[in-house]
């Protein structure tokens, strides 16, 4: 992919270089030095993205002006295949997908189960699921930490969270890899709009159960929110839990996996969070900066003309904010590309900003913080395993996180 040129006056931002395969396994694991040359170069750049031109935005404070506009829209399923938007219908034209006011009344209706004070009461459980999964893990040998801990532990709190069975829970997984890792290629649609259809019938199933019998868990309530005519309708209901189960634990995913591998390769950083507990919460930030398990943001709309420093940005043309290079931008960050535990502030974009600034940010650093300090604990000799066994990335567009870790315990 390369860059297109459109009409004004030359400028770098216009200079064509080389895009590449940025849901590749091998860009995943060190994306970095093409963020730099981009930001450089062609900060904000056009370029073909799953067969479509879409406006890439690379420098940190482009990103973040770009995140809190509120003149772009964040509606791009008008742009899906029309046979995507069939099989998946609500599933893609949910909360996430959806512009004031719209939104807000969406939000609103879930923002309380996950304030930092009521997430607070969630501690103990996501401890004693940690430590029920570090038990199984044998005490030497090799283990994949990724099937072993990274994945069940957030599966198993959102699940719990919304309700969803414990039988459930890995099958609905292998349908969000799917759905996850093939945004966005319109090769993966094969593939893609199947599980979309598994999800949405596993979806009306688990209301339909959940109305026969009511349990104290947030499918009930959004339930009986329907019920008491809080404007929440049958699609969007099924819309709102697809989009908190997958939202709700994907990343966290993500930000276990990848910050642990992480520490590990920088074992003084390690043993500095080991020596001082009170560092956790700066930690947590700077490895949500550092491994940025959100690659990019979804795309924003222009509904007029929108000019991005002297870039002119035709309306309805996608534009797509990179956190990753927000989050190593050397004009925000001293030192991007290291990972200093004791950054503060850390301005990072992990977890977007304006309207749509995530929901479970508050949950997902606490599994961050409690599953890092256990694990490290726990193991402090871990270290990743030898060759040919290595880290694995996942092919995704907007996710970075890992497939597989490998360590040796």
């Amino acid at each position: 992919m390369a860059l297109s040129p459109v009409a004004g006056p030359p400028q770098a931002a216009f200079r064509t270089m080389p895009v590449p395969d940025l849901a590749n396994p091998a860009f995943k694991a060190n994306p970095w030095s093409f963020y730099t040359r981009l930001r450089a170069e062609a900060p904000v750049l056009r370029a073909r993205i799953a067969g479509r031109s879409a406006w890439l935005v690379s420098r940190y404070d482009d990103v973040v002006d770009l995140l809190k506009d509120e003149r772009l829209s964040n509606d791009w399923t008008a742009r899906m295949p029309k046979v995507f938007l069939r099989f998946a219908g609500p599933l893609v034209r949910n909360m996430l997908n959806s512009d004031p006011p719209d939104h807000t009344r969406l939000r609103a209706l879930v923002q309380k189960a996950f304030t930092p004070r009521l997430v607070e009461t969630m501690r103990d459980r996501i401890q004693r699921v940690c430590d029920d999964l570090l038990d199984a893990v044998p005490r030497e040998g090799r283990v994949d930490l990724v099937e072993a801990f990274a994945l069940p532990l957030p599966l198993t709190v959102i699940s719990d969270l919304l309700g969803i069975p414990g039988r459930d829970r890995l099958r609905f997984h292998s349908w969000s890899k799917h759905v996850v890792g093939g945004f966005g290629t319109l090769r993966a649609l094969p593939r893609v709009v199947p599980s979309m259809w598994l999800v949405k019938r596993y979806l009306r199933r688990l209301v339909a159960h959940h109305r026969e019998d009511p349990r104290e868990d947030m499918v009930t309530e959004l339930i009986r929110a329907e019920q008491e005519g809080d404007r929440l309708g049958p699609e969007e209901l099924i819309a709102m839990i697809g989009g908190l189960l997958v939202a709700g634990y994907e990343t966290t995913v993500s930000l276990i996996a990848s910050g642990a591998l992480a520490l590990m390769q920088d074992p003084r950083q390690r043993d500095l969070w080991l020596r001082n507990p009170g560092l956790a919460e700066p930690a947590i930030e700077e490895l949500l900066r550092f491994v940025s398990p959100l690659d990019m943001a979804s795309p924003r709309i222009p509904r007029e003309e929108h000019v991005i420093g002297s870039v002119r940005i035709p309306a309805g043309e996608p534009v797509i904010a990179l956190l990753g290079s927000a989050n190593h931008d050397e004009s925000q960050f001293s030192n991007p590309d290291s990972l200093d535990l004791t950054r503060t502030p850390s301005k990072h974009v992990a977890f977007g900003l304006g309207v749509h600034f995530c929901l479970g940010a508050s949950l997902a650093r606490l599994e961050g913080i409690i599953a890092l300090t256990t694990l490290m604990s726990r193991f402090p000799g871990m270290r990743l395993a030898d060759h040919p066994e290595r880290p694995r990335w996942r092919r995704s567009l907007i996710l970075r996180g890992l497939e597989s870790l490998p360590v040796t315990v």
